[in-house]
């Protein structure tokens, strides 16, 4: 009985699959992706195959890119201390000791003494002194000094009783005789704890102190060491209770005055002092904002001395509200507004004492680019363009002391550097130093097209900046999924028209499988567009930017119709990651996926010294808070999310993120979530890691967002 009714059972079943045979002969043609899914050709999307072989021609590019370099350049060249030569390759693998000429760029026979290519001040040792006679010992907040010759050593500062004590930031006197230094006392920040790759059974453990908003933040004291009594006075300045943070911190043109560029904790305030040995201290400037008043590069901090005996000062400051540079007498007194208009300093550059000049880059016209330009130190003229016209992109120049030549970098997002030796202000090119013709090549057989900039008018006279990358393939009679790669916050933009900017190698691998790829600028990003853009997004990093973002992806949509608004996925890091989160529980008729890596989605845990700037703390800010934390909003999560961190990370602790995952757990909704074990915020440690995180990127984006026009 029981072989009879195998028998039947199988006959059967045979007779079932005859039966799907002959119906699934009669359905029309379908095209079926690697998931096994089948839909009319006619109306759905192109689906790639990741097969093995697929997969491994996007290692091997994304290889290329990450472990080898393929698309990087670098270049390095030291001048001579009387700028008539230069040296290329000083601290690359082409290390050469031949010197060239700057006036003609030929080999100079003979070669000028090593002396005249000594290291700049910055990079020489901060334990000895730069006369040679003295030398720092500083371990475990003791601080001692030796006269070098002597065998003798003089004990500066003991190590203080139960205090985490550190000593750093050593800067001595032109004199030899003092030196400058902080101590930081971080023995009450609290310390967040990780686990580490050991014995499993019984994992060890590092501690790493953290200041979160809110909490106790590092004590700083600047004290001042005379070298002949082996004494420290401290400096007399304000050490209010929350704590404060120092910019520019240095010996004031002599050897008696030292400067202390000062921020508040929440850095609404700013000053510079000026004091004195003998314990005067002078405000020489002050500034507050009700967001902030730093810059948003902190490459605009501190001021530049001006005069043999420094009796006039460069400074930095957004307090009109543009980001200008202004001339001041060592007493605080403003001279002149010297770069008055609406713009934007980018970055200052250098200051040319002998003939009058003050260079700095800007790019009045377009926020994602930058050029080089001048004004008089005097504030008499107006500004001048060196950077010639029709070289659209971004500009580097890397001056000779006397600002008679430079190394200028010229790029865009598509064209990789070339590097000259120019004559200025003419900008006659002396010669070509590198032309990275082999980049050039690398670049013809991109799987994208060249990455194209467009203006968004969002609605509300607000217009962002967007870039735009198509496969190479790209058919404009068809509709493409969109992968927008959002960053949003204050530290960085990611619409750069520069080369190698904002992870575009890696873009143009995801372009070439079918997606067109697209990142934004939203107000509170640090483009040259004004204070008020820049402070748009005071209070609370996400309403704004959820926001922008989705107005400005739409209206893409709307103006070229290749953009498949039903197809939209996106992704960033850090603070892009955090963006990622708020689009797709806030927006989830705009938004089908979400790729969020080492996100912030409670950001009353983030650290202080960055969250604090544009947020406060819970305490003054709690509706800010509130209002910016994507974990509030978990429950409008409709797509598909991969959250993606490490373990060792201490900036976004995994445990603040599996609050996330906790609250998503509770809400019963389905995502994705990968953790690299003990990798750091960057996620670059470890052999293998920066390409196998793109990978499991683009792998999640084929599986549910998958490519190609239809």
């Amino acid at each position: 009985l029981s072989i009879e009714r195998t028998k039947l059972m199988a006959k059967k079943q045979f007779n079932h699959f005859l039966s799907l045979l002959i119906l699934f002969a009669a359905l029309p043609v379908c095209e079926t992706n690697l998931l096994g899914q089948s839909s009319v050709a006619e109306e759905a999307p192109y689906r790639i195959a990741f097969d093995h072989a697929k997969q491994q021609e996007v290692s091997q590019q994304l290889n290329a890119i990450y472990k080898r370099g393929a698309f990087s350049s670098s270049f390095s060249g030291t001048w001579a201390v009387d700028s008539k030569s230069y040296r290329l390759g000083e601290n690359g693998p082409n290390k050469t000791s031949q010197a060239f000429s700057s006036a003609t760029g030929m080999v100079l026979e003979p070669q000028p003494a090593d002396a005249l290519f000594k290291k700049a001040p910055g990079r020489q040792s901060r334990l000895r002194s730069p006369d040679g006679k003295w030398r720092l010992r500083s371990r475990d907040g003791e601080l001692s000094v030796e006269k070098i010759g002597s065998g003798k050593s003089t004990k500066l500062l003991e190590p203080a009783a139960k205090r985490e004590i550190h000593v750093r930031g050593f800067r001595w006197s032109p004199d030899g005789k003092h030196v400058l230094f902080v101590q930081s006392d971080t023995t009450d920040v609290k310390k967040r704890t990780i686990l580490l790759p050991t014995d499993p059974t019984y994992p060890g453990t590092a501690s790493h102190r953290f200041a979160r908003v809110g909490g106790k933040i590092e004590q700083r004291k600047i004290g001042v060491a005379t070298l002949e009594t082996g004494k420290v006075w401290w400096l007399p300045i304000e050490m209010p209770e929350e704590g404060f943070y120092l910019g520019q911190l240095e010996w004031a043109g002599n050897s008696n005055e030292i400067l202390v560029e000062w921020f508040s904790r929440f850095r609404d305030r700013r000053e510079f002092l000026l004091v004195s040995l003998g314990g005067e201290a002078k405000k020489i400037f002050s500034e507050t904002n009700e967001a902030w008043v730093v810059a948003s590069q902190a490459k605009n901090h501190g001021l530049i001395w001006i005069g043999e005996r420094s009796e006039q000062c460069i400074i930095i400051s957004e307090k009109d509200g543009w980001r200008h540079a202004y001339l001041y007498t060592r007493d605080g007194n403003e001279l002149a507004l010297l770069t008055p208009g609406d713009y934007d300093i980018i970055e200052r550059g250098q200051v040319d004492e002998a003939n009058g000049w003050f260079y700095f880059y800007a790019s009045p016209d377009n926020a994602t680019q930058k050029y080089l330009f001048r004004v008089p130190l005097d504030g008499t003229g107006k500004k001048e363009q060196i950077t010639p016209e029709g070289q659209a992109g971004t500009h580097r120049y890397d001056f000779s002391p006397n600002s008679k030549w430079a190394f200028h970098t010229y790029s865009n997002v598509n064209r990789p550097p070339v590097v000259e030796l120019v004559e200025l202000p003419s900008h006659k090119v002396i010669k070509t130093l590198q032309d990275n013709q082999g980049l050039v090549e690398l670049m013809n057989d991109s799987p994208a097209l060249p990455t194209e900039f467009v203006q968004l008018d969002i609605g509300d006279g607000i217009t962002v900046d967007a870039s735009v990358t198509k496969p190479k393939d790209f058919d404009a009679n068809k509709k493409y999924p969109v992968l927008v790669y959002v960053y949003g916050e204050p530290h960085l933009q990611t619409v750069l028209d520069d080369w190698g900017a904002a992870q575009i190698d890696f873009h143009r691998v995801v372009a070439g499988l079918g997606y067109i790829v697209v990142s934004i600028d939203n107000r509170g990003t640090p483009a040259p567009k004004g204070a008020a853009w820049r402070r748009a997004v005071f209070g609370s990093l996400g309403p704004i930017s959820t926001d922008e973002q989705a107005r400005a992806i739409q209206k893409l949509g709307e103006i070229h119709s290749c953009v498949d608004l039903s197809r939209v996925a996106i992704w960033g890091w850090s603070g892009g990651g955090s963006n990622t989160l708020n689009a797709l529980f806030r927006r989830p008729d705009v938004y089908q996926v979400g790729i969020a890596v080492v996100p912030k989605p409670q950001p009353h845990l983030y650290n202080a010294w960055f969250q604090e700037i544009y947020m406060r703390t819970r305490e003054v800010n709690a509706e800010g808070y509130a209002k910016s934390a994507p974990i509030n909003f978990a429950e409008g999560l409709k797509g598909k999310l991969l959250i993606i961190t490490g373990s060792g990370e201490t900036n976004t602790h995994i445990q603040i993120i599996e609050g996330l995952v906790d609250r998503l757990i509770e809400l019963e909704k389905p995502f994705d979530y990968m953790v690299y074990p003990n990798r750091d915020h960057g996620l670059r440690a470890g052999k293998g890691t920066v390409v196998h995180v793109r990978m499991r990127i683009i792998r999640y984006l084929l599986e549910n967002l998958p490519a190609g026009p239809k």
